[in-house]
């Protein structure tokens, strides 16, 4: 079997369990996500040199407490309301953990950042190794499931639109940037990245996020306009940080000398190499969600 068709095989199994797992239900979601955070938990401790019983038994516990307090957090405050016994202490106790996670994960990007511009750093202390797996692997996921519900229930149509930026983002980045890219980006960490593609991409990005406000979230016509902003800010966010993200790991596996963080993907690689920019703008995404609300 040659490369492009196995490429083109592994790609549909993993957007078709990507879709069917979103659209059937939360906890279906929860659970693939909940998967893909191990496997990708695996690969990052391999890119690292970090021995992997820890990592895993932490991530996967830590994943599931705070998914489950997060989904659970409506029906938990509708029966503390229905027994009249201080039903916002919960909600208020969630907002502080929400806020604290996110302000972790943002110092955590805020290191990656300057990781991946520090041309002498090319060891990773094994306190940054464990830091790293919980701001660049593990909360990026917790949040991953916690913009999906949006402003109060399930909606899987955020997340769905989210990863069609991030997708419209990268293959348009690509085209652009093979058709006419000149100037490279980031040579020393990514050569084949050109700032004509890194523009390409983002200009598809936000001609999607309209069609997304548009043609797929359906919004009430008094709020239209206000969604169409919503989406394009989002597609924005997609585009830069998402590219931002791609970089970072690209450092990871250059350090380590692999062209990959895994093979469970034929032809496309690790479950970090597909995830690579979500995580990184899934937390972006939750603060904009954060200053959008507080600001409504």
């Amino acid at each position: 079997m040659n490369e492009t068709l196995k490429r083109g095989i592994s790609g549909v199994i993993y957007i078709t369990l990507l879709l069917s797992s979103i659209l059937y239900s939360t906890e279906s979601f929860i659970l693939l996500f909940g998967i893909f955070l191990i496997i990708a938990t695996y690969e990052f401790c391999n890119l690292v040199k970090l021995n992997t019983i820890l990592p895993l038994s932490f991530v996967s516990l830590s994943y599931s407490i705070i998914s489950l307090i997060s989904y659970y957090q409506t029906e938990t405050n509708d029966y503390l309301s229905n027994l009249r016994e201080r039903p916002t202490e919960l909600g208020i106790d969630i907002e502080q953990l929400n806020i604290g996670l996110l302000t972790i994960t943002i110092l955590i990007f805020i290191k990656c950042l300057f990781f991946l511009f520090d041309n002498k750093e090319q060891t990773i202390t094994k306190l940054w190794k464990y830091l790293y797996l919980i701001g660049y692997i593990l909360l990026p996921f917790i949040f991953i499931v916690k913009i999906s519900f949006g402003i109060k229930d399930y909606n899987p149509k955020i997340i769905i639109g989210l990863f069609i930026l991030i997708w419209t983002n990268d293959t348009f980045a690509y085209l652009v940037g093979k058709s006419i890219g000149k100037h490279k980006l980031y040579e020393r960490i990514s050569p084949k990245k050109t700032i004509e593609g890194f523009l390409g991409g983002i200009v598809f990005a936000v001609f999607a996020g309209y069609l997304i406000s548009k043609l797929y979230i359906k919004p009430n016509p008094d709020f239209s306009e206000r969604s169409i902003l919503i989406w394009v800010f989002i597609a924005l966010i997609a585009g830069v940080f998402g590219t931002i993200g791609d970089l970072i790991e690209s450092k990871f596996k250059r350090i380590a000398q692999v062209k990959d963080s895994g093979k469970i993907m034929p032809g496309h690689g690790g479950i970090l190499d597909r995830l690579d920019s979500v995580i990184f703008v899934a937390p972006i995404v939750y603060l904009f969600y954060q200053i959008l609300s507080y600001v409504s």
